[in-house]
C-alpha cells in the first residue's frame, strides 16, 4: 500500500547500509547510518518473531495455542503483542480484534481452510469465536473461553516486526534509520540532515501504481491499510476483501479505500489502528481521531460522485 525508494541490492557505502529481503510473506527494506552490517542478527530476530507469532508455522506458539495446547509458555514478543492488542481492542471498541482468525481462514486470507460462499448461519457460527475479551493471559499462558477462538495477529505483525528491528538498531546506538516491512515503516533521526521521505500510493484498482501523497517522517512510525488490491470475487460476483469487520463477521468494503496512520510511537500501534479504521469507515474514524490527536492520518475515499477524496488531519 505504501513504499519508499531504495536500492534493489544490498550495499555498504561509506556509513550507509541498506538491507533487503523477504519476511512475513512480503519484503523488507532497511537503511541505517553505521559501519556495521547487522544482517545475521536481523535474520535471527525475524525467526524468533515467526516462532512466536506466525499462524503459517504449525510449530509456532500461536499455532499451538490455537490448537488447544494450554502448556505453551509464551515469550516476550507474544506478551507485548497481546498487551498492545488488548489496549487497541478496548480503545476501538472492538474494531481491532485478533480473535477473527477463523473468519480470516474461511474467507481465504489465512493459513486455514477457505469456505466458499459463506452463509449467514456459517458466519454466525464463526462469530461465536470472536471477542478478545474471551481471551486472557496469565503468567505467560493463554486461556480461551472456548475452542472456537483462533488468534491471528497478522493485522499488525509487520508493524511489530518493524519495531523489533528498529529497537535492535537503537540498542546498537544507531540513531538514523528507516525500517520498512510490507509498507509499514518506522523512521528515526534523519537522512543526511533531512527527514525520511516516503510515499502513499493512490488506490488504483487497475493494478497500476502511482503516488497519491508524499510524507516526511520525523521520528515517527507509519502504516497503511487498504482493500483496493487484496480481494476476491465470490461465485455470486460479490467482492470479498481481506479486512474482516469483527462486529459483523463480514468481509465487505467500508467507504474507505486506503488508511495511512502515523504517530511518534510504535509501528505496531499505527498498524493496528489502520486496520481498525478500515473496518470503522470514514465517519467513525474521524470521530475517533477527535479523541486521539496523537494520530495523524491520510484517509482516501470515494465521494457520492465516485471521485477520489482525501481527508488529512
Amino acid at each position: 500500500m505504501m513504499f519508499f525508494l531504495v536500492s534493489c541490492k544490498q550495499e555498504q557505502k561509506l556509513n550507509k547500509i541498506r538491507l533487503q529481503g523477504d519476511v512475513f510473506g512480503t519484503t523488507y527494506h532497511i537503511t541505517y547510518l553505521n559501519e556495521e552490517n547487522h544482517q545475521k542478527s536481523i535474520d535471527s530476530l525475524f525467526n524468533l518473531i515467526n516462532k512466536s507469532l506466525s499462524t503459517y508455522m504449525p510449530t509456532s506458539d500461536i499455532s499451538k495455542i490455537n490448537k488447544g495446547d494450554s502448556t505453551v509458555v509464551v515469550d516476550d514478543f507474544f506478551v507485548e503483542v497481546f498487551e498492545k492488542a488488548r489496549k487497541i481492542y478496548n480503545e476501538t471498541d472492538g474494531y481491532f480484534d485478533p480473535t477473527i482468525g477463523r473468519l480470516i481462514n474461511a474467507y481465504g486470507f489465512g493459513s486455514g481452510k477457505e469456505k466458499k460462499n459463506l452463509s449467514e448461519e456459517e458466519i454466525k457460527e464463526l462469530m461465536s469465536g470472536v471477542g478478545f475479551d474471551k481471551v486472557t493471559l496469565k503468567e505467560r499462558r493463554v486461556y480461551r473461553d472456548n475452542s472456537n477462538i483462533e488468534l491471528n495477529v497478522n493485522a499488525f505483525a509487520k508493524g511489530y516486526g518493524v519495531d523489533v528491528i528498529g529497537r535492535f538498531l537503537e540498542q546498537k546506538n544507531i540513531k538514523n534509520y528507516i525500517v520498512e516491512i510490507g509498507g509499514e515503516i518506522r523512521a528515526r533521526g534523519s537522512k543526511k540532515g533531512k527527514p525520511w521521505r516516503v510515499a502513499i500510493e493512490k488506490p488504483n484498482v487497475d493494478g497500476t501504481r502511482s503516488v497519491q501523497k508524499e510524507i516526511n517522517l520525523i521520528d515517527e512510525s507509519m502504516a497503511t491499510s487498504g482493500n483496493y488490491r487484496k480481494y476476491k470475487i465470490n461465485d455470486k460476483g460479490e467482492k470479498i476483501v481481506h479486512t474482516v469487520n469483527p462486529k459483523t463477521g463480514l468481509a465487505q468494503e467500508s467507504n474507505l479505500l486506503s488508511v495511512s496512520v502515523r504517530m511518534k510511537g510504535d509501528c505496531a500501534d499505527v498498524d493496528a489502528y489502520a486496520t481498525a479504521f478500515l473496518a470503522m469507515g470514514l465517519e467513525k474514524t474521524k470521530e475517533f481521531l477527535t479523541k486521539h490527536p496523537e494520530l495523524k492520518v491520510v484517509l482516501l475515499y470515494n465521494d457520492k460522485n465516485n471521485e477520489l477524496k482525501e481527508y488529512v488531519n
